[in-house]
């Protein structure tokens, strides 16, 4: 009957959205089409058509704009929610909270007056130097669809449309206007297309962005193979296709794809590609009026769909936000998104004898002072914590490019520690690091520029203004650097944080190397020849090089975990929660190990050829016999699991279902992630060691067990065959293998299909 009433509506619109189109005139089409603001297209108020609202972003509803400017309407009235960002909801390997974060964000996004949330970022992390891998969640296919798929459901529930982005193969900042990216047709369909795929055909995606970068010689905003090929004629979408702001260069090639509604980041809007030169290039016979109707029926449909027009649109849902429930969403992402990397025993002995994590109530006990001469207690002092590192009390909500928002609050780690302790432990805070200011007060806004050729890793020659530039960044950094170890000297526990931040990961620019940034290194040394237990804190939205991650003995990874990051990271520090976050990507123990370092096909300009075609990732590493530092899916917990008893439930034509026995060993409450990965044992292609498939989050109490079952549909086994031009499954033997990270699967079955 449901699936009656959705048929019928369907219908209803159509013949709906036809009678308005009778009635529109070619320039109340074309207006429909372009930006008339710079988040906003032009509504029809004779027919009661609305204008089609947009905002950024993935993190939370951007900041208000004029319809003309890139200075912000500067009123309290646009503070949100901060969402952790889309590496960081990947971190969690949850998807509930994928669609609780969506159902945040589409909340947040209807309740500030938004039609259209430009979210979520789905690209594959092909490199770790991509300035927006901060925005994306993974760099494996199987661990993004799973995700995006609830995040959208959640979004769209409040009557918002999500825009899944950059469709497609936008996988560097570098030249990103422009460069064109060669990818051979297997690649495409195995690593690049499924997240998008799967938003379209089970997510429901109401719209979609397309990318700046050209896809095998045309610009991705006029590409018909990618826009009316694939995502029209293959995947059945009939929903809408926005533009990237500015990503559009004709109006003739634009205007024959199905691409609906042309955004750009300048005020000029009648002079945009699908403006007045589309409505002159209708009447010179040019182009014709039906591709304009074409992209108007994709943007009412949508309206319809969002309750925008119609009968329901009495009932369209109000949303909200910065509601309690909202940040307590956020507070539970922020959780599962941390991961625990290393957590080695304390060499200081005694009830500092065990793992260095969790710092528990009885290691911050107040400290005895004993008089001198008979060695009687007489006193206590508080337990002294020294928090060193800028990223300690950094705030990041403000910056990353089109990701940046106005968060009612932000939880510093530093505040998220002294919140969660109290008066009875001394927390002294130290900078530790020196980040240079930036110094042109004249700088344009980075959006207005945005459309700028930016030519990367170019440097001026050597001034004496810069030299003098360097000279005073090393004075700083000096005295930066004592203060901080002689704060070390005098804790009882010290904690670095340190890492990224939005100078690096950013868009609109890659990072020129793996390596920490502002002296780090030199300091992570420092401190552990001062105390070799000091615990290391690592916030930043990209893998880097830790040199001395040998030396550490409690190491936790970060990514922007929103606005409770603070809390979120205090309680998993002192053992009030259990960390269960595993890594979405590869963490190569330096840059050198990459499959891009080595064919030397990132970050160029003019095109990039990804030559490594499906091995990438874990995929590459595993095919090379590279140890990375930390592996996909890895990650540490408070408490141990064990796995078990794996065999074939059921096997038929058209999926496997594998059982296990998962038990927690240990002595907390915590969450075990159970990853099935495939080997095709006897392929006529050359395919990876393995392949995730399949993976299920699981939380246990002390003690307990349970049974796990995890599907594995025939596609998983499958692969793109060129010839034939769809996805097969060869006859022969596969391998099952199950564990909990991508180098750490000791069970293992095999099967025959």
């Amino acid at each position: 009957m449901g699936k009656q009433i959705e048929e019928q509506k369907v219908m209803n619109y159509e013949s709906q959205i036809q009678e308005l189109l009778s009635q529109l005139t070619l320039e109340e089409k074309v207006g429909m089409i372009h930006g008339k603001g710079l988040f906003c297209n032009k509504a029809v108020e004779r027919l009661g058509i609305p204008q089609l609202v947009t905002s950024d972003g993935p993190m939370g509803v951007r900041m208000e704009f004029p319809d003309d400017s890139w200075i912000p309407v500067g009123k309290s009235d646009d503070y949100v929610t901060y969402n952790p960002s889309n590496s960081a909801l990947a971190a969690t390997w949850n998807p509930r909270l994928a669609y609780e974060s969506g159902k945040v964000l589409g909340e947040e996004a209807r309740g500030r007056g938004k039609d259209v949330i430009l979210a979520p970022g789905i690209n594959i992390k092909r490199d770790p130097l991509c300035g927006r891998n901060f925005e994306y969640m993974s760099e494996d296919p199987c661990l993004i669809e799973a995700l995006t798929v609830p995040f959208i459901q959640g979004v769209q529930e409040s009557d918002v449309a999500a825009c899944v982005k950059h469709f497609a193969v936008n996988n560097q900042e570098t030249d990103r206007l422009a460069v064109d990216t060669l990818v051979d047709e297997r690649t495409l369909r195995e690593i690049y297309l499924p997240g998008f795929r799967a938003a379209v055909q089970e997510g429901g995606t109401y719209s979609l962005m397309n990318a700046y970068n050209k896809f095998r010689g045309v610009f991705c905003s006029e590409n018909r193979e990618l826009l009316d090929g694939i995502l029209r004629e293959e995947w059945g979408y009939d929903g809408t296709v926005i533009s990237d702001w500015g990503s559009v260069h004709s109006t003739k090639g634009t205007a024959e794809v199905s691409m609906d509604l042309e955004m750009s980041v300048t005020s000029d809007f009648d002079e945009y590609y699908l403006a007045n030169p589309l409505i002159q290039a209708v009447k010179n016979g040019e182009v014709s009026e039906a591709s304009i109707d074409a992209k108007v029926r994709n943007l009412l449909r949508m309206m319809f769909r969002l309750k925008m027009l119609g009968e329901e649109a009495p009932n369209r849902k109000q949303g909200s936000y910065n509601t309690p429930e909202h940040q307590q969403k956020t507070l539970e992402t922020a959780r599962e998104s941390i991961v625990l990397l290393k957590n080695e025993p304390s060499d200081c002995g005694g009830k500092q004898g065990g793992r260095l994590l969790p710092l528990t109530e009885d290691r911050l006990a107040p400290v005895p002072v004993r008089a001198e001469s008979d060695g009687r207690i007489v006193s206590v002092r508080k337990h002294k914590i020294a928090v060193i590192g800028h990223n300690g009390e950094h705030l990041h909500a403000c910056g990353g490019g089109s990701a940046e928002i106005k968060a009612l609050y932000e939880v510093s780690p530093l505040l998220g520690l002294k919140k969660a302790l109290g008066g009875n432990v001394e927390i002294r805070y130290a900078q530790g690091y020196y980040i240079p200011g930036k110094k042109d007060v004249n700088e344009v806004n980075w959006q207005e520029a945005s459309l700028e050729r930016q030519v990367m890793g170019q440097e001026s020659a050597d001034s004496e203004e810069q030299r003098a530039l360097r000279e005073e960044i090393a004075r700083n950094r000096r005295v930066l650097l004592e203060e901080a170890c002689a704060l070390a000297k005098e804790a009882d526990t010290v904690i670095f944080v340190g890492g990224l931040n939005h100078d690096y990961d950013t868009e609109g620019r890659d990072r020129a190397d793996m390596k920490l940034p502002y002296g780090q290194d030199e300091l992570a040394e420092a401190l552990l020849d001062i105390n070799p237990d000091t615990i290391f804190v690592m916030v930043a939205g990209s893998p880097v090089e830790m040199p001395w991650r040998q030396r550490v003995k409690a190491l936790v990874w970060c990514y922007y975990s929103g606005m409770e990051t603070g809390d979120a990271l205090a309680e998993i520090l002192l053992g009030r929660v259990n960390p269960s976050g595993r890594l979405p990507e590869t963490f190569p123990a330096v840059y050198e190990d990459t499959v891009t370092y080595k064919n030397g096909q990132f970050g160029l300009e003019g095109s990039v050829e990804y030559r490594e075609g499906t091995f990438v990732g874990y995929r590459y590493y595993e095919k090379e016999g590279i140890r990375p530092a930390f592996s996909f899916g890895y990650g540490l917990s408070y408490t141990d699991f064990a796995m078990n008893q794996l065999r074939v439930k059921a096997q038929s034509e058209e999926e496997v279902v594998l059982t296990l026995e998962v038990a927690n060993t240990g002595h907390m409450a915590g969450s075990e992630v159970v990853q099935c990965y495939v080997t095709d044992c006897e392929c006529s292609v050359e395919r990876p060691v393995k392949e995730l498939k399949a993976f299920q989050k699981i939380f246990l109490q002390p003690g307990e067990k349970r049974e796990v079952s995890l599907t594995l549909p025939r596609k998983a086994f499958s692969f793109y065959d060129v010839m034939q031009k769809s996805f097969v499954v060869e006859p022969g033997s596969f391998l099952l293998q199950v564990g909990n990270a991508s180098d750490n699967c000791k069970l293992q079955v095999e099967i025959t299909l």
